[in-house]
């Protein structure tokens, strides 16, 4: 491990930050600049979220008055199925605002997303009725939109909850009630409520809950979610459901058929049952026969051809303008008309196959025949979709098609600037968008996907001998949660936060800030367990240990701080050597993966890195017991090969 030290800056403040950022210091290899495109997608997602922020500050005031006329629901609900349908963004789905034309499944209103019928439930009307005002208001109005998914709600809980004030996790039920998926007059029956677009719904809002979301305005509070009070195990299964409140060096959950999984901390079964598929629902199996990590939900058989015309040669990527929950059931909907071979999951990366390879599926007009098509959860206008989870999964998934289709190349993919319309590609490029292919009218995946990080993903050591895997430009990357969020952390208190900070940083304009509260009901040290990617595997980029190094940017505003990685190996998990601090300096940390003199053995491991492809666990902070409040702050989170 290499450390390099600026000289001391003094007080913590914005102003003396940005002269530190400014100075010349000593530094390891840096990556190449940025390419004009990258620099033009950061400067995109800083104006979005200029115009975002003040939305979203007024619509915190909405969800109080909702939960004052409505207190069976329980706090911070109506901020998490907003954050699952819409990031928080009014959704006004008129060619101009949505990316053009694209939208082949029926469209949601409003920041609570509600639909208003074409398909689905006419929660709009259903909603204004509630309320006695008109459907036009809920469609325009923010405050009135949350007071109609409140009242929508609201009815689901009381009829299926006898409690007066049930917790978040007593409301599973409730929530796939309300997802909205059925069309027509009548109620969904309770015993059919639960199948797996209904049921993903309900864990996608849980589990915005349980991590908490604290990103460019979104603000859902973070409280734990007891999943097998929610859920079955096979749902929980099926869902991969996170378990990473457990210590996973000291608690130990496993039964005769069930279970923790010490590196991905979800869980998983021991002794299936009926073969090698978990039917947590009729019709879906856990594993895609086509794509091991996938799940197989069969779209209706109206939505595509079962069989082709013509052998496999290219890859169309969508943005499904539409949460992953509707896009699996409206093409499973028999009038839908439409589907795709897969469809990805923002939050954690899940995919699920609805559509055979060998069959065709019908999202890309006359080009159908040969391509395979891939559904990416969100908006094309909203950049929150894109995350970093769903972006190495998407990449994961077409790495298996480069390796299993001849005809399709990874290095063939397409690695230019984001477009907002048409811009057709020649047939050689074999991995482009939906708005790349020609005789289309939908613009999608859009302006706000990023060619060229996903090019690298697709090829590995692409991007040169320098890899930054999240700089925090634009959001948190893949330390989407809280500094408490993993059982192995000790010490502080579930009011630390990580968030994206563009005061104090040491590139580009912003870091991540970490800020630790002790807890006080507790004497120990703090050991505080950062996770990347959820602390799941599928939702961060994989680093080859071919003379590989992972280090990265950190500032202490506070002394007796020090820090570590986690990575995960082919074996379990391996914690490295940690390094002191100097306080308020930023300082530069490294880890040589191929020295095992900077590895300790942690859940499962060995003590040294084995595996060619390994990815990162989590960033470790420690310190002794305090009363204070200690910042941290992080940047440019790097591997280099």
């Amino acid at each position: 491990m290499k450390t390099i030290k600026t000289p001391a800056a003094g007080l913590l403040s914005a102003t003396l930050a940005s002269l530190l950022a400014s100075t010349a210091l000593a530094a390891p290899p840096q990556a190449a600049p940025a390419a004009a495109e990258d620099a033009a997608l950061n400067q995109r997602l800083q104006q979005e979220e200029a115009r975002l922020r003040p939305q979203r500050a007024a619509f915190a005031g909405h969800f109080r008055q909702a939960y004052a006329r409505y207190p069976a629901i329980p706090a911070g609900t109506l901020e998490a199925i907003a954050y699952v349908q819409s990031r928080w963004m009014h959704l006004s789905p008129e060619p101009a605002s949505e990316g053009g034309s694209h939208q082949h499944m029926p469209r949601a209103y409003g920041v609570m997303g509600l639909y208003h019928g074409e398909g689905f439930a006419d929660q709009v009307g259903e909603g204004a009725r509630l309320l006695g005002v008109p459907a036009a208001r809920v469609i325009a109005d923010p405050r009135t939109n949350i007071l109609a998914a409140a009242a929508l709600l609201d009815r689901e809980i009381r009829a299926s909850s006898p409690l007066a004030r049930p917790a978040n996790d007593d409301i599973a039920a409730a929530l796939a009630a309300y997802a909205g998926f059925s069309s027509g007059d009548a109620p969904v029956a309770r015993s059919a409520v639960m199948d797996f677009a209904h049921t993903s719904f309900a864990y996608d809002v849980l589990l915005a809950q349980d991590r908490g979301v604290n990103d460019r305005g979104i603000v859902v509070p973070e409280r734990a979610v007891r999943w097998e009070h929610a859920f079955t195990p096979a749902q929980l299964i099926q869902q991969k459901a996170p378990f990473v409140r457990l210590d996973v060096e000291a608690d130990r959950v496993i039964t005769d058929q069930y279970a923790i999984d010490p590196v991905s901390e979800t869980l998983m079964r021991t002794a299936p049952a009926g073969g090698d598929k978990v039917q947590a629902n009729a019709d879906v199996g856990i594993m895609s026969t086509d794509y091991g990590p996938a799940i197989w939900n069969p779209a209706h058989s109206s939505n595509y051809t079962a069989s082709r015309s013509a052998s496999v040669s290219a890859v169309t990527i969508h943005t499904a303008q539409g949460s992953y929950s509707g896009t699996i059931s409206w093409f499973k909907n028999s009038s839908a008309n439409v589907s795709a071979h897969y469809v990805i999951r923002s939050s954690d990366g899940q995919v699920t196959q609805m559509v055979r390879n060998h069959h065709t599926a019908w999202h890309v007009r006359s080009h159908n025949s040969y391509t395979l098509g891939i559904e990416h959860e969100g908006y094309v206008n909203n950049s929150s979709w894109y995350t970093s989870a769903m972006y190495n999964s998407s990449a994961a998934l077409v790495r298996s098609f480069c390796s299993k289709y001849s005809a399709i190349s990874c290095a063939s993919a397409y690695s230019g600037p984001a477009s907002s319309g048409i811009n057709v590609l020649p047939t050689s490029v074999k991995i482009k968008g939906h708005q790349h292919y020609s005789g289309q009218t939908h613009t999608d995946p859009g302006i706000n996907w990023n060619w060229g990080s996903y090019y690298n993903l697709l090829n590995p050591g692409s991007g040169g001998t320098t890899k930054v895997l999240d700089s925090f430009e634009s959001s948190v990357g893949h330390f989407n949660t809280s500094p408490a969020y993993s059982g192995s952390t000790t010490g502080i208190s579930s009011a630390s936060l990580a968030e994206r900070n563009c005061s104090i940083r040491h590139n580009g304009s912003c870091s991540l800030r970490v800020l630790l509260k002790d807890n006080t009901s507790s004497s120990s040290s703090w050991a505080v367990r950062l996770l990347s990617g959820s602390g799941s595997p599928s939702n961060n980029t994989s680093l080859s240990r071919s003379n590989g190094r992972v280090g990265f940017w950190v500032y202490s505003a506070g002394s007796g701080m020090s820090v570590a990685v986690g990575i995960d190996d082919s074996d379990g998990t391996e914690r490295s050597t940690s390094r002191s601090l100097a306080a308020n300096t930023w300082t530069w940390v490294e880890w040589d993966l191929t020295n095992s003199g900077h590895w300790n053995a942690w859940v499962g491991g060995n003590g040294a890195i084995t595996a060619g492809s390994v990815t990162l666990d989590a960033i470790w902070l420690y310190r002794a017991q305090t009363s204070y409040d200690v910042n941290v702050y992080i940047d440019n989170v790097t591997v280099k090969n």
